[in-house]
């Protein structure tokens, strides 16, 4: 009996040691899920008052695809351009930017990302230049964190485009010799941008890379969602910003 006894009583010791294990592993990934969750569903969301007043003056047509991409498509397209969202920014909140490109003849489409991070879905390209033969001359590029998957993206695919915009980026794949016209730019206020890292990948972009500063511009005004963390004091409008970013990429795009 004392020796049944025994085993009954070391069975139980190792259930229960089992189950506080179980217990505390379960614990851990409770807290890891709720903190995962807490970070992605903190972002900048999308200025809608400002986004509407873009399109009450644009008359540019807006339609959607089935992976939620926005097309913002001019009468006659004379180039195609992909733009991938900043991170933990809403993707609408690009459509200003969209719509100013649009109004100048290209055809723009805006990619959705998977929790507003570019990086879970840098092949987000993938197929949408097929969607639209008429058009043959593509760039692609994106704002911050997109910016540099576009980049990512273009590195193994510099003969399908025919031009890279970085905003506020940078690129840590090597492009220095592809054949791709690129535009690097950024606001002279900007403080999100590690300019540290910007210095230090900037070899990896072509001899030839167009490089503007924006006076007075800052990291958030590429967007409409507001300030942004850590950002510097702009000293111009979004409106005015995203203006002068239309424009050069426009001139970038169509040579």
């Amino acid at each position: 009996m004392s020796i049944l006894f025994g085993g009954v009583v070391l069975k139980i010791f190792k259930n229960k040691k089992l189950t506080i294990t179980l217990s505390s592993v379960l614990a851990a990934l409770l807290i890891i899920v709720c903190a995962c969750g807490a970070y992605l569903g903190d972002y900048y969301r999308a200025d809608a008052e400002a986004i509407a007043s873009f399109a009450a003056a644009d008359g540019i047509e807006k339609t959607e695809l089935s992976g939620g991409e926005l097309v913002f498509a001019p009468d006659s397209a004379k180039a195609g351009l992909i733009f991938y969202p900043g991170g933990k920014v809403e993707y609408t909140a690009y459509e200003p930017l969209m719509r100013e490109c649009a109004e100048r003849g290209i055809l723009c489409i805006l990619v959705k990302m998977p929790f507003n991070l570019a990086v879970f879905d840098s092949n987000a390209a993938d197929g949408i230049k097929e969607k639209f033969p008429e058009i043959k001359s593509w760039g692609i590029g994106g704002h911050s964190l997109g910016g540099s998957m576009a980049a990512s993206y273009v590195s193994n695919k510099a003969d399908e485009f025919d031009s890279l915009f970085l905003l506020g980026s940078y690129s840590t794949a090597d492009l220095s010799e592809a054949d791709i016209a690129v535009l690097s730019i950024y606001g002279s206020e900007d403080k999100v941008l590690n300019l540290e890292k910007y210095k230090k990948y900037r070899e990896n972009l072509p001899a030839d890379t167009d490089e503007v500063i924006i006076e007075g511009g800052c990291h958030a005004y590429f967007g409409a969602y507001g300030e942004q963390d850590g950002d510097g004091k702009a000293q111009i409008s979004p409106a005015e910003q995203i203006k002068i970013t239309a424009d050069k990429i426009v001139e970038t795009l169509l040579g």
